[in-house]
């Protein structure tokens, strides 16, 4: 099954660390990709560019409108993913543990919601 895993860190933190601070983090995060990938875990993984370079694109009444900056302020910001696979949630979660960034922020594990092109209509909560 395939598992969504959002890193979230206080970007104010990261800003703060020196260059070989931000250079070895990256490398863990580079050798943690490696390990899920011998493993078969990894499918996919970006980090993403600094909230600032945000836009946040709204449609209401068929109007779109866009904002800089993202959805809502937070004390964390969404830093990347990595989309797993893992046979349940429980091995979703141990492996997202190892995730490094994990140590400055938190890393949110959801399962995917394969859609159904033969399906139509509103999913209800318990199919998901």
């Amino acid at each position: 099954m395939k598992y969504l895993a959002l890193v979230y860190y206080d970007e104010s933190i990261m800003n703060a660390m020196t260059k070989a601070e931000w250079d070895a983090l990256n490398r863990e995060c580079m050798a943690c990709v490696e390990r899920l990938t011998v493993n078969g875990h990894f499918i996919a993984g970006q980090a993403l560019q600094p909230v600032e370079t945000a836009t946040t694109v709204r449609v209401r009444n068929n109007r779109a409108s866009s904002t800089d900056g993202p959805f809502a302020e937070t004390k964390e910001q969404l830093a990347g993913f990595y989309m797993l696979e893992a046979r349940d949630l429980n091995q979703a979660i141990q492996l997202a543990e190892h995730i490094p960034p994990a140590r400055y922020g938190s890393v949110e594990v959801r399962p995917v919601r394969e859609l159904d092109p033969e399906v139509h209509g509103y999913p209800d909560a318990a199919s998901g």
